[in-house]
Protein backbone atom coordinates (compact mmCIF):
# COMPACT_ATOMS: atom_id res chain seq x y z
CA UNK A 1 0.00 0.00 0.00
CA UNK A 2 1.31 3.05 -0.84
CA UNK A 3 0.91 6.26 1.97
CA UNK A 4 1.23 9.86 1.61
CA UNK A 5 3.87 9.71 4.57
CA UNK A 6 6.70 7.61 5.77
CA UNK A 7 6.73 7.28 9.20
CA UNK A 8 9.73 6.30 11.27
CA UNK A 9 7.53 5.24 14.00
CA UNK A 10 4.07 3.98 14.51
CA UNK A 11 2.44 4.27 18.07
CA UNK A 12 -1.12 2.68 18.91
CA UNK A 13 -2.58 4.27 21.87
CA UNK A 14 -3.96 1.13 23.56
CA UNK A 15 -6.29 2.96 25.79
CA UNK A 16 -10.17 4.49 24.56
CA UNK A 17 -10.21 7.94 23.09
CA UNK A 18 -13.50 9.94 22.98
CA UNK A 19 -13.57 10.65 19.65
CA UNK A 20 -14.96 14.22 19.79
CA UNK A 21 -11.10 15.26 20.08
CA UNK A 22 -9.91 16.48 17.42
CA UNK A 23 -6.36 17.49 16.43
CA UNK A 24 -5.63 19.40 19.63
CA UNK A 25 -7.48 16.93 21.60
CA UNK A 26 -5.12 14.65 20.33
CA UNK A 27 -1.91 16.37 20.73
CA UNK A 28 -2.88 16.39 24.59
CA UNK A 29 -2.99 12.55 24.83
CA UNK A 30 0.32 12.36 23.03
CA UNK A 31 2.37 14.45 25.16
CA UNK A 32 0.52 14.25 28.51
CA UNK A 33 -0.39 9.61 28.63
CA UNK A 34 2.02 8.50 25.54
CA UNK A 35 4.55 11.12 26.88
CA UNK A 36 5.96 11.76 23.35
CA UNK A 37 6.35 14.42 21.54
CA UNK A 38 3.78 14.64 18.58
CA UNK A 39 6.50 16.89 16.52
CA UNK A 40 8.19 13.32 15.86
CA UNK A 41 8.19 11.30 12.70
CA UNK A 42 5.33 9.39 13.49
CA UNK A 43 1.79 8.65 13.29
CA UNK A 44 -0.24 8.33 16.29
CA UNK A 45 -3.15 5.56 16.35
CA UNK A 46 -6.22 6.12 18.33
CA UNK A 47 -9.79 4.24 18.47
CA UNK A 48 -13.35 5.11 19.89
CA UNK A 49 -15.01 2.50 22.12
CA UNK A 50 -16.52 0.15 19.62
CA UNK A 51 -13.32 -0.29 17.81
CA UNK A 52 -14.72 0.35 14.92
CA UNK A 53 -13.64 3.70 14.19
CA UNK A 54 -9.65 5.10 13.56
CA UNK A 55 -8.08 8.11 13.82
CA UNK A 56 -4.80 8.75 12.83
CA UNK A 57 -2.74 11.75 13.77
CA UNK A 58 0.80 12.97 12.27
CA UNK A 59 2.87 15.98 11.81
CA UNK A 60 3.76 16.62 8.21
CA UNK A 61 6.46 19.37 8.95
CA UNK A 62 4.16 21.98 7.91
CA UNK A 63 0.84 21.36 10.15
CA UNK A 64 -0.99 19.04 11.76
CA UNK A 65 -2.81 16.11 10.14
CA UNK A 66 -5.49 14.22 11.03
CA UNK A 67 -6.90 10.56 9.39
CA UNK A 68 -10.46 9.25 10.08
CA UNK A 69 -11.37 5.95 9.40
CA UNK A 70 -14.59 4.17 9.58
CA UNK A 71 -14.27 0.38 9.59
CA UNK A 72 -16.46 -1.28 7.45
CA UNK A 73 -20.37 -2.13 8.16
CA UNK A 74 -19.57 -5.38 8.05
CA UNK A 75 -19.03 -5.29 12.00
CA UNK A 76 -15.43 -5.13 11.43
CA UNK A 77 -13.51 -4.29 13.90
CA UNK A 78 -9.77 -2.86 14.94
CA UNK A 79 -8.14 -5.69 17.48
CA UNK A 80 -5.11 -4.06 19.21
CA UNK A 81 -6.90 -1.41 20.98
Amino acid sequence: MKMFVEPADIYLYMDIVDFRKSINGLIVVVEQQMQLSPFRDALFVFCNKKRDKLKILYWDKTGFALWYKRLGATRSRFVYC
